[in-house]
């Protein structure tokens, strides 16, 4: 059994009975550059790509190492917050906040080591870097 806490935007799973720590960074599908057809948003696309950059390559460095360590990056959609109200109008899911925890716990609560390394949508989907 693994137990999640969330701390400072970033999910970090503690291990109970000798489980691989999850490290979960939050990211956002306008990190990924294959999925990127709207253009837009320089700055944040690109801080979350790099961000993902980084989740990658610590996963990779982890893996190596043979550390008990799992890294992914999770897409929690758009929730119901002060930061999206300014889009919601074009969100076509809009999650309550809880909602969205929900459903990102339910990923990491699934997660093998053989994940490492992967970007997850909040419905489980892996998303194209």
């Amino acid at each position: 059994e693994t137990r999640c806490r969330l701390s400072g935007g970033v999910a970090v799973g503690v291990p109970l009975s000798g489980d691989p720590v999850v490290v979960a960074n939050l990211s956002a599908r306008v990190g990924s550059i294959e999925d990127n057809r709207l253009g837009g948003w320089y700055s944040y696309r690109s801080s979350k790509s790099a961000l993902n950059q980084l989740t990658r390559t610590m996963a990779v460095d982890f893996a190596r190492k043979r550390n008990p360590v799992i890294c992914v990056m999770l897409h929690p959609g758009t929730a119901d917050t002060d930061l999206t109200k300014p889009f919601q109008k074009n969100v076509p899911e809009l999650f309550t906040p809880e909602r969205a925890v929900k459903q990102l716990l339910e990923i990491l609560a699934g997660l093998k080591k053989e994940d490492t390394g992967k970007f997850y949508a909040w419905d489980g989907k892996i998303v194209p870097f």
